[in-house]
């Protein structure tokens, strides 16, 4: 394994459980602890991580993303469950809308075997799994690429999408807030999932249970600007009634 590679791995493993211990780290990985520590190092340097005796913990910072490789191996079964609960809403011929979620990188992944689909995404990693559908429709946004998110943002990509109205969107968010409602990291996230909702006859959120109850930078929309919550999170009454008032469905999985 590439130390790149291991260090993906064990920044995936922060996101999950909060901290890291160096001596299961090297046994995990049979490399030396040594080698470890240099790992948490180079990602206390890239601001993900803080060092502690023994091991590390993860630095939360709601202004900067986890790289997007990281964030596809967090939460996987959570997110394969709601992508499988997803495909069974889309129909062949349907048109859809992708966001650059890893949630939404698992439906493309889920629907392969739908027929005659259009699908419009600012996902490089979601078209390149497409590249091989026959009988598809696959749509880039076009904008500018954020490398570490493997997406394309801006306002040519919210100027295309503009032009364009589907059956479905399906799309993420980093915080789930009973305040403040749908939210992001930063302002290009949010603008494009907010187009999206915006040309889609029927609004999907597809989260996990890691984001409820979690502020994010900035609002994508509130509650009521979408039609159903997909997620694994099992909501308790008083976010049942708010999801209620809102006239929001919410399917768990």
């Amino acid at each position: 394994m590439l130390a790149a590679e291991r260090r993906n791995e064990i920044l995936a493993q922060l996101k999950e459980q909060g901290k890291v211990i160096v001596a299961d780290l090297s046994k995990k990985y049979d490399v030396t602890e040594e080698t470890i520590r240099r790992d948490l190092e180079k990602l206390e340097r890239d601001g993900f991580a803080e060092r502690t005796y023994g091991g590390a913990v993860l630095k939360e910072n709601e202004k900067e993303d986890l790289p997007f490789l990281v964030r596809k191996r967090t939460n996987v079964e959570a997110k394969k469950r709601i992508a499988a609960t997803i495909s069974e809403m889309i129909e062949d011929g349907d048109r859809i809308m992708l966001d650059a979620s890893t949630t939404a990188l698992f439906v493309a992944k889920q629907i392969r075997h739908k027929k005659n689909i259009t699908v419009i995404t600012n996902s490089i990693e979601i078209l390149l799994e497409l590249t091989d559908m026959k009988g598809w429709k696959v749509l880039s946004t076009g904008g500018s690429l954020r490398t570490e998110a493997l997406a394309l943002f801006g306002y040519q990509a919210e100027r295309m999408v503009d032009d364009f109205y589907v059956d479905k969107t399906i799309i993420s968010c980093k915080g789930v807030d009973y305040h403040k409602g749908f939210m992001d990291s930063n302002e290009l996230e949010a603008g494009i999932k907010k187009q999206m909702l915006g040309s889609a006859s029927t609004k999907i959120l597809a989260v996990d249970s890691a984001k409820f109850g979690k502020a994010s930078f900035t609002k994508i929309v509130d509650f009521a600007g979408v039609d159903m919550i997909v997620t694994d999170h099992i909501m308790d009454e008083e976010w049942t009634e708010k999801m209620q008032d809102c006239n929001v469905k919410v399917i768990n999985c």
